[in-house]
Parts: structure tokens; sequence; C-alpha cells
């Protein structure tokens, strides 16, 4: 779903089918701008780049440091959050500990602000040597005996992880992480209690659809929406095809799928899959990632036509099993086609919104709030967006959200 971005954690492994075979059935897609990043991610070896560095590792005393040693976190502080941010270093790390009369240490803001905060340092010349920033535990060496196994015992996927895959002991020295890709709260638009989109009998749940996690995703909301929704999608999928009959195989395009498909094996010596991926990685993380502008984003446009040319002519060597090139030929169209999709609904939204940070449009507009921008595929097949209203909310609703502001 969202792995045509350059790093990526939980979502790596997505190619973005399960949103274009929906688009490309007729199906609705909605929120597709809101894509959540991560603040963490491993960077460093490549080998490992993307895999998800746990909220724990802060939560349990874990800083965020430039190349300089400084904690930036501390420079940029939302006037929304101030309140409930520590003042010093010191209000952090009790808070960490659990002293109910401590405010939040800064790593702990919202994660679109700590990944946009990332990227600042990183843009800025105070990175770490291989693109992220430094996120340390170890220096809690200087506050608690025993360090090391405190760390191991609060921490032991996160010690694992880092030892086998990085041969770094984080109980001794830092870890290299960076903004990765986490969550697509956009998707396919569906019903609320039957999950079943405008194309009768499909139905979507999970990261998949698209309307429960508004412009961010809590965390954990996730979770509740794979048990919760996925039952309902599964009850009223099983109770569909009860009631209705198979529809007919058109054999013709099922032929013409296939010649499709294999068609890589076909071409020799033509474009490498792997390159063209990564090449649209790069284009959507330098030009569409987690700070957004008008120019940059028509720049990406232009390169992912460019792509969807270069994927046209990729080949492949080898059989069909067991052949990871043909499957990344074969994921391409889908990695592209929501690709282009993110880049123009988030052109459409003109303001700054939960994930969806435009440096051009840095406030929130309350009009942008009013609507849902949709995306359907045209008869032509070209991309028709809308702009479609978002019921009003429950007064009862509205009080509890200006209670908690």
């Amino acid at each position: 779903m969202v792995g045509a971005y350059k790093i990526t954690s939980n979502s790596w492994e997505y190619t973005g089918d399960g949103h274009s075979l929906a688009y490309d059935a007729g199906a609705a897609l909605m929120d597709m701008e809101f894509v959540q990043f991560h603040p963490t991610g491993m960077i460093w070896p490549p080998s490992v780049r993307g895999i998800l560095v746990t909220e724990g590792v802060r939560g349990e005393g874990g800083v965020l440091r430039n190349r300089n040693g400084e904690r930036f976190m501390f420079k940029d502080i939302p006037p929304l959050y101030a309140n409930q941010t520590a003042d010093s270093e010191e209000e952090g790390w009790r808070y960490t500990q659990g002293d109910k009369d401590a405010k939040r240490p800064p790593e702990l803001l919202t994660r679109d602000h700590v990944a946009r905060c990332i990227r600042r340092e990183v843009r800025e010349g105070r990175g770490s040597p291989h693109g992220g920033v430094f996120l340390d535990i170890a220096w809690i060496n200087e506050k608690i005996a025993n360090a090391a196994e405190h760390i191991k015992k609060k921490l032991p996927s996160m010690y694992h992880q880092f030892k086998q895959l990085a041969d770094i002991d984080i109980t001794r020295e830092p870890m290299e992480v960076g903004p990765t890709t986490h969550y697509m709260m956009g998707g396919v638009r569906v019903d609320a209690d039957s999950q079943m989109s405008d194309v009768p009998g499909l139905f979507a749940a999970g990261e998949c659809a698209a309307g429960l996690h508004g412009a961010n995703r809590l965390g954990g909301n996730s979770l509740s929406d794979l048990l919760v929704f996925g039952q309902r999608a599964g009850e009223y999928a099983a109770n569909f095809a009860k009631e209705h009959s198979l529809c007919n195989v058109d054999n013709g395009e099922l032929k013409s799928t296939e010649t499709r498909a294999l068609q890589p094996f076909e071409r020799k010596n033509s474009e490498n899959p792997y390159a063209v991926q990564h090449k649209l990685q790069d284009v959507m993380q330098d030009l569409v990632g987690i700070v957004r502008q008008e120019q940059e984003m028509l720049q990406a446009l232009d390169r992912i036509r460019e792509l969807k040319t270069a994927s046209e002519r990729v080949s492949v060597e080898g059989n069909r099993e067991y052949n990871a090139g043909w499957h990344t030929a074969l994921d391409l169209y889908h990695l592209l086609t929501v690709s282009e999709i993110v880049t123009r609904a988030a052109l459409e939204r003109k303001e700054s919104r939960g994930a969806h940070f435009r440096d051009d449009f840095s406030e929130k507009n309350n009009q942008f709030g009013a609507f849902n921008i949709v995306v359907r595929k045209g008869a032509d097949g070209s991309m028709q967006f809308s702009r479609e209203p978002i019921p009003p909310m429950r007064l009862d609703l509205q009080q509890i959200i200006e209670e908690m502001k």
C-alpha cells in the first residue's frame, strides 16, 4: 500500500495492490494523501533499512540527538502541546520513570511532528552519517545502576534486533534512526457497517480501507481496526456470497491478463524492475514525503510518468517459481498507480492536516475539514478527483472534542 516510499516499516512489503485492484474495479478511494510516517526506523545497514524501532525506546528514556549531540526536539515544541511537554531534560527523564507530576519529553510528541523535526536536522546538515539521527538509550548509564541489564529487560526485542541485524549494542552506543512510512490512513471507501465498497461484492478492511482514522492514526488503533472491522467485513461478505450468484468469467480478459503478466519473460536486456522500483522510492521519499510542496509534487508526477513508461519495458530472467524479479515487475503497476493517486490527492489538499504537511500551506484550513478527497477511475482511464462533504458531527461528540482541546 505504501511500498512506493523509500523507507518503510511494517508496511515495507506492501505493494499497493489492494488499493490498485479496487481502484481498477471501479471502487472509490478516499483520504489517499494521508500517509503516516513513524519517526524511528533503522537506517543502517541497508539490508535492514526501514525496520521499525518501537516508541518504547523513547518511552523508557531514549533521547534523539543530532550529529552535534544536541537534543534537538526541545527546539520545536508546538504551542498546542507546550503545556503537556517537559520544560527540561530532567523533567522529561522523570516522566519516563513514572513520575505522575512530570510532563512528557518532546521525543514523545506526535509521530508526524517528530518525523518532521528529524527531517529538518538531516536537511540542514546535522544528521547522522547515514542520513538519520541518533536515538540514544545508553545514556541512562548516567542515571541508574545496572543500566545495561535494565535496558535488556525493558527492551529485549530492540536489544536483539540491533545486535543481530546491525551489530550494535544499544546498552553501549546510540542507534541510527530515521522516519519510515508506517501506515496508510487512506484507502477504499466503505460502508461503516458492512465494509462494502461502492462496487457490489467488493469488501475492504484494515489498512486497505479508509474512514476510520481520519487524517492521522492513533497508536494501537490499527489492531482494533482489524479485529472489529475485519470481522464485520467477513460476516457481510459471507452473507453477500450466499445471496448472490457468481458472475460470469470473461475468458478473453483472463487470457489478455496472463499474456500481459508474462511479457517480462519475453523481453531481453531491457529495464531492470528493481531499478525502476528504487527510482520510484527515491521520487516518493524526496518529493512526496514528510513535507510536501506543489512544485516538488508536480516534478514527482513527471517522474512517475517516465517510470510508467520504463515499467512497460522491464525484463526478467529465470522461470516463474520463486522469481522475486518477476514479482517486482508485476508489482510496479500497483506501486505506480498508488504513488500517482497519493501525489495528486496531496496536490488537491492545499493545507496541512494530520499526517499531511505542506510547506506552502502550513496551516490547517477549516474549509478543507468539511470534505474528503475522493478519487475514482474514469471511463477513459483518467483519475477523477472530487470533494465529497463529511456528514455533520453529532453535537455531543463536538462537545467532547472542544473539552479536550
